[in-house]
């Protein structure tokens, strides 16, 4: 494995220079795949221009957005500001999701300042009525933090909402070792519950255990990003709230963990990040898994056919417009 990783590309401005001029956007530009047609824009999803630019006319029946939890273009506001930032997006999907459609928002809590703003999102949710509560989904982290003085913090939130009455398709998993256990006597002898079983699977509920959180030694790791999800838990979106060939948005690219899921399971996908960087690296990394059948770079980068020149990658497709 090699050793090469980049910085929190959010921070790191030095990085960040060095890195800008291999970046294919600029702000306004949308890159169209001419393989499977999904797209990737520089664009500001609070902007209902720049969405009808992303989408057009088409509408989508899966939305899965992941956005920064306190920042709005890379600058901490308020709560308050942050949720009237978050109520222009949502409102943007709603125009450009078809009548049945899944909406889905990775959303953190803050337990050292009440835990916003989880309550205050979903209380404008609730205020703006444009979809309906469904679930609350947690994923358990395996690594956490605050472990000395406070329960070592290990989840993620997942809210789920619907528009209209989309489908949804069951999936199994296999039963994570966490739920094995239960133990009773059969015939005299202690048995455990998957000796008892007739399947060796289970449909999961909104308490996701068996998802492994990204870190360097995984092979879909993509270093330089500083909130990436687990492909596992994308798939799992994606396949159970839309069918292949349906539109998927996501107005937060960042890892282009959405359009790699996508492309994997015959949707397409259109998504977006204000950050020229986030949208390359998300465009490699599509490009990356076609040349080469790996989701990531591990603890290497997406720009190591610049700085090292050993890269395996297909050469970059142009923009289509602008």
């Amino acid at each position: 494995m090699k050793n090469n990783p980049l910085p929190r590309l959010d921070t790191d401005q030095e990085a960040r220079a060095s890195l800008l001029p291999f970046c294919r956007l600029s702000k306004g530009d949308v890159w169209i795949d001419e393989q499977s047609g999904h797209r990737v824009g520089c664009l500001d999803a609070a902007n209902a221009d720049d969405m009808k630019k992303l989408v057009g006319d088409s509408k989508a029946s899966l939305a899965v957005h992941d956005p920064p939890y306190n920042l709005v273009a890379f600058e901490t506001k308020s709560v308050s500001e942050f949720i009237d930032w978050c109520r222009k997006w949502v409102e943007h999907s709603h125009d450009h999701m078809l009548d049945d459609s899944s909406f889905y928002v990775w959303l953190g809590a803050d337990q050292k300042d009440h835990f916003q703003p989880l309550p205050q999102f979903m209380m404008m949710m609730q205020a703006l009525d444009r979809f309906n509560a469904r679930s609350l989904v947690t994923m358990r982290n395996q690594r956490g933090y605050g472990t000395q003085k406070n329960w070592m913090a290990v989840r993620q939130e997942l809210l789920y909402y619907i528009k209209g009455n989309p489908a949804f398709t069951v999936q199994y998993t296999d039963i994570p070792k966490i739920l094995r256990g239960y133990y009773k006597e059969v015939d005299g002898k202690k048995t455990e519950n998957l000796e008892r079983s007739k399947s060796d699977n289970i449909r999961p509920g909104n308490v996701w255990v068996d998802i492994q959180q990204v870190f360097y030694r995984m092979e879909e790791n993509v270093s330089g990003c500083f909130a990436q999800k687990p492909l596992k838990s994308i798939d799992r979106i994606v396949t159970t709230s839309s069918q292949e060939g349906d539109v998927v948005l996501d107005f937060f690219a960042h890892s282009g963990a959405t359009l790699l899921s996508s492309e994997m399971h015959q949707r397409v996908c259109y998504t977006c990040d204000i950050d020229p960087i986030y949208c390359e690296m998300t465009i490699r990394r599509l490009e990356h898994f076609r040349a080469t059948g790996r989701t990531g770079w591990q603890n290497d980068h997406a720009f190591v056919s610049e700085i090292d020149g050993d890269s395996v990658d297909t050469p970059p497709q142009k923009v289509l417009f602008t």
